[in-house]
């Protein structure tokens, strides 16, 4: 749907699966890589021109994708990654037994938020409002947005919501949230994450910790998340689409999965920046140290 650093790694992570397993592009792999560039009508004629051309297999990357993929193209096994909730978005039947011609991985971890949440409420405790930023157009925010609600709600949390409908609305949508929140908490919004540098901006001039959904985004400026690596997701994906393409598995009988490895991970420089004082008992909740980043002390 567009490229950003969580999405491209799990492209990345897809294709080196491929390679391992004996497709390698210019040797026997042919990839023909489309960006629909943030744009669900771009979306539905990718998915168009797909469903046309004799190919093997397809892969869609994000929710908006995915669902151009499952509306235009009905006989082509489709694979997607980085889709939130498979379910919510009508992509599958079941998360066990998908059903049709798709099936993927998730990347909504069933405990990543509540962890997120957890950590806030607990290190954080003079958060009260936390401000996130979502495009209402992407079924996968609009989710995403409702479960982060119901979750902070259990910590006395108060979710503060600003919509967008387009990358260049996200730092004024920002900036309209200064002097009414605690705290940012940026979900797996394609949209926002595009545009996530100017968050990291309006966080960093007015100290504002600045949370998020997905690993990749800390490389941006982000401080803190429970997460994981969308190469990991995506080498997952690939794994799924080698079992397709070499033993002729069935999407319809293959279960979503989701990503098995979930820490936290501090941005040290982001906290410099924010304003934020990374006490040892958040450095002592990273079980792989090496999700502490860009930490000098170490």
């Amino acid at each position: 749907i567009a490229s950003h650093p969580a999405l491209d790694a799990a492209r990345e992570g897809f294709l080196a699966a491929l390679k391992d397993n004996g497709f390698e592009e210019g040797k026997n792999l042919e990839v023909d890589e489309q960006n629909a560039q943030g744009d669900p009508n771009n979306a539905a004629s990718i998915a168009q021109k797909f469903a046309s051309d004799k190919l093997d297999l397809v892969l869609a990357i994000a929710t908006p994708t995915a669902q151009a993929a499952a509306q235009n193209i009905k006989d082509i096994p489709v694979l997607f990654t980085a889709v939130s909730d498979p379910l919510g978005a009508k992509l599958v039947e079941s998360l066990e037994k998908p059903g049709g011609n798709l099936t993927g991985t998730a990347d909504m971890h069933p405990e990543a938020l509540v962890k997120n949440a957890e950590f806030i409420a607990s290190d954080f405790p003079n958060v009260k409002k936390i401000g996130t930023i979502s495009n209402q157009g992407e079924d996968n925010s609009v989710i995403m947005v409702r479960k982060a609600e119901e979750e902070f709600a259990k910590h006395n949390i108060e979710l503060v919501k600003v919509a967008v409908s387009n990358t260049s609305e996200v730092k004024q949508a920002a900036e309209s949230l200064v002097g009414k929140i605690d705290a940012f908490y940026i979900t797996l919004d394609n949209t926002v994450v595009d545009a996530l540098e100017s968050v990291v901006q309006v966080a960093e001039e007015n100290k504002i910790p600045l949370f998020v959904s997905d690993k990749d985004s800390l490389s941006k400026g982000a401080f803190a998340t429970y997460g994981f690596d969308y190469y990991d997701l995506g080498y997952d994906t690939g794994k799924m689409a080698v079992e397709i393409l070499k033993n002729g598995a069935n999407p319809a009988d293959m279960p979503v999965r989701y990503a098995e490895k979930l820490d936290l991970v501090l941005n040290m420089e982001a906290a410099k920046k924010q304003g934020i004082e990374v006490t040892e008992e958040m450095k002592a909740k990273v079980q792989d140290k090496k999700n502490i980043l860009n930490d000098s002390e170490s």
